[in-house]
């Protein structure tokens, strides 16, 4: 009797959850004091990136793996391991350092090297992730409408499922890219998972005029708890096919798993402040 009165409690408390307004709100703010208290944690970080040409054989993969060392103002991140490799006439040809080109002009070690940094290793969040990707942050939101769809429960733990995609007429003009759904911890206003995809296809005249087209472009991300208010993005990634002047093409796919978290110490703190100014 004793478990079905606390389920009965549990049940009617859940039932009365606050708005979807409420909870980005909370989400919002959890996000700021989040990228605080991020500076104090170091962490491994390993990432896959492969492009695959449109006969469906790998054109260049490469293997990075990272330390994540925390600034005053953003992330450090040092090239532990490195291992890549690029097809040429049927051979698989190993390479040891990002960037490395095997020709003139290479395509595609610009763009590998370009996502890296561009999709992990953005200079103003704590875990290298840009807050564009996701609108997560009061700014982000801003450009966003968001709907409630479910109450449930994930991984033992009660859970929001929210929808959002971009305001149709946002009020600064400046609207959203994205559309997709939010698992948002019912208990810490946390976010568990994330799912986007382009809510916006390539203008037609770019893809007439350019030969350039992208499709089904998406992330995802899911995030644990690793202390009281700190939450991080354990993977991350996304795959895509690009189309672009005529004759390139390619599916790029993008993969990131974050582990070994461990505090920073007194010493390594001040150690990177000293560095960072």
């Amino acid at each position: 009797m004793k478990i079905l009165l606390l389920a009965a409690i549990a049940a009617c408390a859940f039932g009365q959850a606050p708005s979807v307004d409420e909870i980005m709100q909370r989400v919002a703010a959890n996000q700021d004091s989040a990228q605080d208290l991020r500076k104090q944690w170091i962490y491994n970080q390993k990432q896959v990136l492969r492009m695959i040409r449109g006969n469906g054989k790998v054109a260049r993969e490469e293997r990075r793996e990272y330390l994540i060392l925390p600034k005053r103002k953003r992330i450090s991140r040092e090239l532990v391991k490195f291992e890549g490799k690029y097809e040429n006439h049927g051979k698989y040809i190993p390479f040891d350092q990002p960037g490395y080109e095997y020709k003139g002009v290479d395509i595609d070690a610009n763009v590998i090297n370009s996502l890296s940094e561009d999709l992990t290793n953005d200079k103003e969040a704590h875990d290298g992730i840009s807050p564009d990707l996701f609108p997560l942050t009061a700014k982000e939101q801003r450009k966003y409408d968001f709907q409630l769809v479910a109450r449930e429960t994930y991984r033992e733990r009660p859970v929001f499922r929210i929808k959002f995609q971009p305001k149709r007429h946002p009020l600064d003009g400046d609207t959203g890219s994205w559309k997709g759904e939010a698992l948002v911890d019912a208990e810490e206003f946390q976010p568990v998972s994330v799912h986007t995809s382009l809510a916006y296809g390539v203008p037609m005249a770019v893809k007439v005029l350019l030969g350039t087209n992208i499709k089904s472009l998406g992330f995802a991300v899911a995030y644990q708890k690793f202390a009281d208010g700190v939450w991080f993005p354990v993977s991350y990634g996304g795959e895509f096919e690009v189309r672009a002047v005529f004759f390139y093409k390619r599916t790029i796919s993008v993969s990131l798993v974050n582990s070994d978290f461990r505090r920073a110490d007194v010493t390594t703190n001040i150690a990177f402040a000293l560095e960072d100014k």
